[in-house]
């Protein structure tokens, strides 16, 4: 009988555990005979003392292949992940933008963690969209359409699902060995053959620094070349939010404006650069010609129509295409936050934004909690930005009053301020691609 205590213990102490323990241990929990606060102790362990390079792919592989691993017979398959971001809308447009591109994409999603939202939640504010396809249906669009995002299935990786819904409420999400085997163990499972990461550094994302940030890029690529996959990892810019809008309904909103070229400049680019990766990994092309077959299919709007595609192939609204704000659902009440006098934005809190919205009822506070779609908070002055005393700084969507309260200290303290002189650098070119390994 596998002893749960003794394989905390060691952990806890320090020690490694060996394969064949820690397929004990996942296939333990993922069955509930190890239960919430045994496993909630492991990963708190973890934590603290890690795993070592055996133990992670051995727990990888242990997630993989708690259930079905997806085969596509002779199609390649590229998988794109982002680390998390405030106002991260990227998977959206970027899953419809490479298969646009020819890129077989099969894109396996989970809701929000911690303060960034999770692009699950985000598709299900689109009425009719099925967010958890069988795996049948799951490979059967691929081959079809080009494209498919689904969150966790019965099937999929049971056991990873299982282990992140916990982290989000354990305050073990920052760790690096959870992080890259919750993410690697979901591209196997769902049967891609390589992948391309999307590492964000910020105070708005897990990874605050670059050399936190370039860290984790670097052990996803090590990681992934020990699976025998290929993969290229972008980090890229989350001091501030992405893009303007941060919700659920609001990003798909805004998802949807930069497929058709009317969306902010900063997304566009994010998704232009993570589409030539994508189509780089998976052709002869070079990084930088991916990025302008990307550019192209975006212009000429292929990737809206593939985009289109896939929400009829999911079974959604296909006005999300043309008449977005009639679709989705949008909070009645809005409240704005007013610049305190003449000033420039110094910076924007992304962090506090995120935390602003979950509060607002846009994320979860707690393990199964339901999230409100409709609310949003929307950034019209970012960093650099000369204001007005009065002028409009945030304008935030809600419903419920109480929960604004709550939420309204987070959004006021959001934003810092030069009151003198502009900065020498403000209104700089913000430079959104920081790096590339692999």
């Amino acid at each position: 009988m596998f002893d749960i205590i003794s394989f905390i213990e060691r952990k806890r102490d320090g020690g490694a555990h060996s394969g064949e323990d820690i397929r004990e241990f996942v296939s333990a929990f993922a069955s509930g005979v190890v239960p919430d606060y045994q496993a909630s102790a492991w990963l708190m362990a973890v934590y603290h003392s890690g795993l070592k390079g055996e133990e992670l792919k051995e727990f990888t592989l242990a997630l993989a292949r708690s259930g079905q691993i997806l085969s596509f017979g002779d199609l390649r398959i590229v998988d794109k992940h982002s680390t998390g971001g405030v106002g991260d809308k990227v998977t959206l447009l970027l899953v419809p933008l490479a298969a646009a591109c020819g890129v077989k994409v099969a894109k396996l999603s989970g809701p929000g963690l911690g303060f960034t939202g999770g692009t699950v939640d985000k598709l299900e504010a689109i009425p009719g969209f099925q967010t958890h396809l069988s795996s049948e249906r799951f490979a059967d669009q691929v081959r079809r359409i080009g494209c498919a995002i689904s969150g966790h299935s019965a099937d999929l990786a049971p056991a990873e699902g299982k282990f992140y819904a916990l982290r989000d409420v354990t305050g073990t999400v920052p760790s690096l060995p959870l992080i890259c085997s919750s993410i690697v163990s979901k591209k196997i499972a769902g049967g891609a053959d390589a992948f391309v990461f999307d590492v964000k550094c910020g105070g708005g994302a897990f990874m605050e620094d670059y050399e936190s940030a370039e860290k984790l890029a670097r052990a996803l690529v090590s990681l992934s070349k020990a699976l025998g996959k290929e993969s290229m990892a972008l980090i890229t810019d989350m001091d501030q939010p992405l893009g303007e809008w941060i919700g659920n309904s609001t990003e798909v909103l805004e998802a949807v404006s930069v497929l058709r070229g009317e969306g902010p400049k900063d997304v566009e680019e994010i998704v232009i650069n993570l589409a030539g990766a994508m189509v780089s990994i998976d052709s002869d092309l070079s990084f930088d010609e991916g990025c302008d077959l990307a550019r192209k299919k975006l212009d000429d709007g292929s990737g809206l129509e593939t985009f289109r595609a896939m929400i009829r192939a999911q079974g959604g609204d296909e006005r999300i295409c043309t008449r977005p704000e009639d679709v989705l659902p949008l909070a009645g009440k809005k409240k704005v936050i007013a610049a305190p006098g003449e000033c420039v934005v110094r910076s924007v809190n992304a962090r506090k934004i995120g935390e602003g919205v979950k509060r607002l009822g846009g994320g979860r506070m707690s393990l199964g909690e339901s999230i409100d779609l409709s609310v949003g908070a929307r950034i019209l002055k970012k960093n650099g930005a000369s204001v007005r005393e009065g002028e409009a700084l945030l304008e935030i969507l809600y419903n419920d009053e109480g929960k604004l309260a709550d939420a309204l200290p987070y959004f006021e303290s959001a934003c810092t301020f030069d009151h003198a002189v502009a900065p020498s650098d403000a209104g700089a070119q913000r430079k959104l691609i920081l790096g590339r390994v692999g």
